[in-house]
Formats: structure tokens, C-alpha cells, sequence
């Protein structure tokens, strides 16, 4: 039997309400209500063979409050004229939520809608468009309405999130909510109270103007005879990414490694740095004009993901060479190889002649498909010989 159930009627409205349509306000041209619902009504046949399985269906549909029926009569040639539904309703949003239990709920997001009209009516069209969502932050719903004015009274204040001075508000909670409040503020603030080359959560602080957690760059010193701190030589240094901008030192070369065990072990090298690249963008280092003075040499994997480390590192230091990223290290190392999960496929633009083949070979798997090397299985032998080759080359 494929004939609709008081079940099938109430998921129909379920599905309405999943995705906001039972929450929204009607459209005067196209009003929601009454709302027809699909129903599947048993044929002619079924009418003669399942007689009694008909009348319990419609005893069924007629107990149910929440829906209007409309009949046809039908003159049937075996039963003679019978009665049956021919399409059911709900005549109003109010009987809907109350078939499928959500009147509450409705008269939540109701509440939230006027909050937004007395405080902030330019959030109106966000919650048209998402008011599970709305309901879903109830709770905190008001205190994030406080954030939101709060900075439009402040733009681009220049504090941490931490200072933020509204009633019930912590820090976590802007944390928390990073995604929708960049939502809002969007649709609240001025053009020129938005920098809008930092977009998504992660860039949340620098969009609207608070201070965020400084990027630190990591590296040690090389040669024992640049004194840059008083204490050990060599020391393995912490800075924030203004402060090692400002850095003066006689460094003439610095060395990138994104393998903190390389970072550690690398041999000593006279008038050189070596940097540890994890955990910040190449735009923090990017602020260290003085390296251009430098000679650089970036050290990644040799897999298709290293070479794209690469040229986005070129973005900032044009001038950068790679140590260790090519074929004659991948075909010596053999044993080590490993494999590379979800390769780079698009062209990389900033590679030199040598680096675009061997990146092509990768890209491609004509060697073998997914092959990669992580720096750390280079043998520390071969490393040492070609940084001595690198550093009387270039003396």
C-alpha cells in the first residue's frame, strides 16, 4: 500500500521546516498558506479489492486535526458512489508548527526576529535566510547582538578580542562564533571599517581590526661567532615577526627548513640562520625585507606539494633557491621513498627550468605515482656534502 500516511504528511512539513520555509515570512505575491500537501490516494481497483483497508486510510486522514480535506465523489461501479479524499491542507503556519511540534520553537525564532528589529533590523535579511541557524544560537543570540554593536561604535579598534566590554561577553564566546559574526558585521559596518583582503575565521582579527596573537618565526644561529644574544652561542631564537623584521645582524645567508629535526641537526655555517618554516604563512617572514639581502635557500620535500611551498615562498623572496629539492637527491634516496596522498596538479609559475621538470615527472608519476621524499630521510651525509659544495660555490 503506497498510500499517503499521517507519517508521510507530517515529513513533508518536517522537511518545510529543515530548511527554514515554515520560518519565513510569507511572500505577499506567492502567499505559503493554505499549503497543499502531495497526496498519494488509492485508485479505482484498489477501491473494489482493498475496500476496507480504504476506509481505515481515510478513517485515518480524517482524525487528523491539523488538516482540511478535500473530497471528490466518485459514482463507483461495483461499490456505487463513494466519497474520498482528493487533496488535504493546512490552511496556516500556526497549525503546520503545531502538527509537527514546533510552535515553540517558532515562537523563539519570533522573539529573536523582533530582538533583531529593535537592535539591529540590518540582520533582518540574515535571518530570512538562515533561521535554523538563528535559533540554533539563541542562547547566545542577544550577547553576540551586543558584540556586533559594540563594534560598530568601535571599528577597527586596534585591542584584542579580550577587550571587548560587553555585558555577559568573553572572549571564547567571539571565538566561538567567528563565522556568524563575520556575517553580521558584514551586513552592519561601513565599507572602510572592513579590511576586505582578510576573509574566513582564521583572519577574523585582522577584518575588523583587532589585534591578533603575534606570528613568532623560530631560528637558530649558525655561527658561533654572530653574537646576537647574550648567552650561548648558537642559540635557537624566538621572535615575533616584527621583531625579527627589525633584526640586525651580518647574516649573509639564511636557510628554510619545514622539518624542526633538520631545523635542530643543521651543521654550522658561517655568517647563516636557519630558519624553522611550520606554523606561520610565508607573509610573516615576508616582512623581513633584509633577507633579500641574504642569499636563500629553501630546503622542502620533493613531492609536488614542497615545490608549491616553494613557489608561493617566491611570491615574497623572488631571489630563493632551493637545497636538496632535486632529481639526483630523489633517485639517491630510492629506499626512502614514500608516497605522496592528494598531489598538486596546477602549473607553478615561479620554478626554475630544472625545478618545473622534476615537477612535471612528479605531477605526472612518470617515475612511480604519488612518489615523494620527505627532507628528513636525505641522508644526513649527503645533506653535509652538499651544503659544503653550496657554501665554497658561493664564497
Amino acid at each position: 500500500m503506497s498510500w499517503t500516511t499521517p507519517g508521510d504528511l507530517k515529513a513533508q512539513l518536517r522537511r518545510l521546516w529543515e530548511r527554514g520555509e515554515l520560518l519565513r515570512d510569507d511572500d505577499a505575491a506567492r502567499p505559503r498558506f493554505p499549503l497543499r500537501l502531495t497526496l498519494k490516494t488509492p485508485g479505482s481497483a484498489e477501491l473494489a479489492t482493498q475496500f476496507e483497508a480504504v476506509r481505515a486510510w481515510i478513517a485515518e486522514l480524517t482524525a487528523l486535526a491539523q488538516i482540511r480535506i478535500e473530497w471528490r465523489e466518485l459514482n463507483h461501479r461495483v461499490l456505487g458512489p463513494q466519497r474520498v479524499p482528493l487533496s488535504v491542507w493546512v490552511d496556516d503556519r500556526d497549525t503546520a508548527l503545531a502538527f509537527i511540534g514546533k510552535r515553540a520553537e517558532a515562537a523563539r525564532y519570533d522573539a529573536l526576529l523582533e530582538l533583531a528589529r529593535g537592535r539591529q533590523e540590518e540582520l533582518l535579511p540574515w535571518l530570512a535566510r538562515r533561521p535554523l541557524q538563528a535559533l540554533a544560537l539563541a542562547e547566545d543570540f542577544e550577547r553576540l547582538l551586543g558584540v556586533v554593536a559594540w563594534i560598530v561604535r568601535h571599528p577597527q579598534p586596534g585591542v584584542y578580542l579580550r577587550q571587548v566590554d560587553v555585558r555577559g561577553v568573553h572572549s571564547k564566546l567571539i571565538e566561538q562564533n567567528r563565522g556568524v559574526l563575520s556575517e553580521w558585521l558584514d551586513l552592519v559596518l561601513p565599507a572602510a571599517a572592513i579590511r576586505a583582503e582578510r576573509s574566513g575565521s582564521a583572519q577574523f582579527s585582522e577584518r575588523y581590526g583587532f589585534l591578533g596573537k603575534p606570528v613568532r618565526i623560530r631560528f637558530r644561529v649558525l655561527d658561533s661567532r654572530l653574537a646576537l644574544l647574550a648567552g650561548p652561542t648558537c642559540p635557537d631564537v624566538t621572535l615575533d615577526a616584527d621583531s625579527f623584521a627589525r633584526l640586525q645582524a651580518p647574516i649573509r645567508r639564511a636557510f628554510i627548513t619545514e622539518n624542526e629535526i633538520n631545523f635542530l641537526a643543521f651543521p654550522p655555517v658561517a655568517e647563516a640562520i636557519v630558519v624553522f618554516g611550520a606554523g606561520y604563512g610565508w607573509e610573516a617572514l615576508g616582512k623581513a625585507r633584509w633577507l633579500e639581502r641574504c642569499a636563500l635557500h629553501y630546503w622542502g620535500d620533493i613531492d609536488t606539494h614542497g615545490f608549491a611551498i616553494l613557489d608561493r615562498l617566491r611570491e615574497h623572496f623572488p631571489r630563493v633557491e632551493s637545497f636538496l629539492m632535486d632529481r639526483a637527491t630523489l633517485l639517491a634516496h630510492e629506499a626512502s621513498w614514500g608516497e605522496e596522498n592528494d598531489p598538486v596538479v596546477h602549473d607553478l609559475a615561479r620554478l626554475t627550468e630544472a625545478e618545473r621538470a622534476l615537477y612535471d615527472e612528479l605531477r605526472d608519476n612518470r617515475i612511480r605515482k604519488g612518489l615523494r621524499l620527505e627532507q628528513e630521510r636525505v641522508g644526513f651525509a649527503w645533506m653535509s656534502a652538499a651544503l659544503e659544495r653550496l657554501v665554497h660555490e658561493n664564497d
